[in-house]
């Protein structure tokens, strides 16, 4: 299986060209919705969450309380260190094995904020990185997520700068409005088809 991961900051782009992949019938492994899923799932991850965070990590009903979470960790450097260090294995983990199980596909996609300051391109073929000017990124996400811009940007400071970023792609991807985005994306995925071939 060719393994390509996607990434980009907050409110770049990553959902909505996963979106378009999808139609393209590449499958997707979106590594936010599966952390989630293995820090409820998973009893060694929220006894090590419990730990870090207290009881309200998580609400009665056993959901996650991610506004708990991400109040404490964006804040604190540190707190935010050891978050990661508990989920990222877990999810670089987990996202090689939902690779192995796809056998009849020429590749597969994982969209990840933190794809690079985890690691987890390294256990990939190639990385897409979609870039956006950063304005436009606070305005998108403050709408989306009807957040503060403040608590954005505070979000923001703990992810990689796109010039950063852009050192570790394969392929580029502009959403900033200007550039049309399929024309982009096609491109990209008939040269991931044509590497894969190669291979295989």
């Amino acid at each position: 299986m060719y393994k390509v991961g996607i990434t980009g900051g907050i409110a770049s782009g990553k959902s909505t060209i996963c979106k378009i992949f999808e139609l393209l019938g590449v499958p997707v492994y979106y590594a936010d919705d599966r952390a989630k899923r293995l820090m409820t799932a998973s009893k060694s991850i929220k006894h090590q969450i419990i730990t870090v965070f207290g009881a309200e990590a998580y609400y009665k009903n056993g959901r996650l309380n991610r506004k708990h979470i991400g109040s404490i960790a964006f804040n604190d450097p540190f707190v935010l260190k050891k978050l990661n260090a508990i989920v990222h294995p877990a999810v670089i983990q987990d996202g090689l094995d939902w690779f192995e199980n796809l056998k009849d596909f020429p590749y597969a996609l994982k969209e990840a904020a933190l794809l690079i300051e985890s690691g987890s391109y390294k256990s990939l073929d190639k990385t897409i990185v979609v870039t956006c000017p950063e304005e436009i990124r606070l305005l998108r996400a403050a709408k989306r997520d009807k957040a503060k811009v403040t608590d954005i940007k505070s979000r923001m400071q703990n992810q990689m700068p796109d010039d950063e970023r852009i050192k570790f792609a394969d392929f580029i991807i502009n959403n900033d409005g200007n550039d049309l985005l399929i024309p982009q994306i096609l491109d990209i995925h008939l040269q991931i088809l044509a590497q894969s071939k190669q291979h295989g």
